[in-house]
C-alpha cells in the first residue's frame, strides 16, 4: 500500500475480531476497511464482528503484538493477523486426560 496518507507514524486502525475463532483479531486501515483482502484469509477468519477503531503509533502499547509491527504489516499486505496465543501443552493434556470420581 503505498497510500501517502499512510506514510507518517499514525495509522487509523479498525479492528476486527473472527466470528469462527476465540481471540483471532484482525486489524486493517480503517480507510481501506476489508476491500482487498485475500479471500482464503476471510474464509478462515470468518464473518469480521468490529471491535474497536483506535489509532496506532509505533510507540502505543497494545496487549500481544508491537504496534511497529502491526504498522508494518498493514502497510506491506494491507492487514495483520493476530492469532490466538498458544495453549500450554501441560494443561491441554490435563484437560484431555479422563478423571475418576472418588468419593
Amino acid at each position: 500500500m503505498t497510500d501517502d496518507r499512510m506514510q507518517g507514524d499514525k495509522l487509523l486502525c479498525e479492528i476486527f475480531k473472527s466470528s469462527r475463532k476465540e481471540e483471532m483479531y484482525l486489524y486493517v486501515d480503517k480507510r481501506q476497511g476489508l476491500a482487498g483482502l485475500p479471500e482464503a484469509l476471510l474464509e478462515r477468519f470468518g464473518k469480521p464482528v468490529s471491535a474497536m477503531t483506535l489509532i496506532l503509533t509505533p510507540d502505543k502499547p497494545l496487549a500481544r503484538a508491537k504496534a511497529s509491527d502491526v504498522i508494518a504489516a498493514i502497510r506491506d499486505k494491507g492487514f495483520y493477523l493476530q492469532l490466538p496465543p498458544a495453549k500450554d501443552e501441560y494443561l491441554l493434556d490435563l484437560y484431555r486426560t479422563p478423571t475418576e470420581a472418588r468419593y
